[in-house]
């Protein structure tokens, strides 16, 4: 297929492309510290380019996007799609949301880094450790049982129950 082969060689040692499969291909908008960044993927139906190839933005790289930022970009990108019909154009829809990155992204929230060090400075964290330190004093039965199985009836533990084995 000739816009494999063209795809190949456009992205030929781009980092941002890959191909995933000779009909399924990803591409990076952005570097991978952006946080804006987002990962298209695109595959092509049999039909394709006569009918619409599946724009997916499914990809785990963009588990931090919100859907309806998700779904704008494929909604936006489809529109490109309408307008491309009949034409090879996996090429022109990841340079046409390269192009407009900051218009699909503009409503992501970028602060997600800074929003979780100013919760830590609030001084809520004092309450999670001491939760967790609790947790641990309750042993489930199979640990109580391992426990008691060490002790003798006493509630002795046997001599060097607890000694590092030295030969190992």
């Amino acid at each position: 297929q000739m816009e494999l082969e063209a795809l190949r060689s456009i992205y030929e040692g781009d980092v941002c492309f890959r191909e995933l499969s000779p009909v399924s291909f990803q591409y990076r908008i952005g570097e991978s510290g952006d946080p804006k960044a987002f990962l298209i993927e695109v595959s092509w139906p049999e039909t394709y380019p006569q009918t619409a190839p599946v724009i997916s933005m499914d990809a785990f790289f963009n588990n931090t996007i919100s859907s309806a930022i998700k779904q704008s970009i494929v909604d936006k990108l489809m529109v490109e799609v309408e307008a491309n019909l009949g034409t090879a154009m996996t090429y022109t829809l990841f340079e046409y949301a390269k192009d407009n990155k900051e218009v699909f992204m503009e409503n992501q929230p970028v602060n997600t880094v800074t929003s979780v060090s100013n919760s830590i400075s609030i001084g809520t964290p004092e309450v999670p450790p001491s939760k967790k330190k609790e947790k641990k004093e309750q042993l489930s039965k199979t640990q109580k049982r391992k426990l008691a199985d060490k002790t003798d009836n006493k509630g002795e533990l046997p001599r060097g129950w607890n000694w590092v084995d030295v030969i190992k």
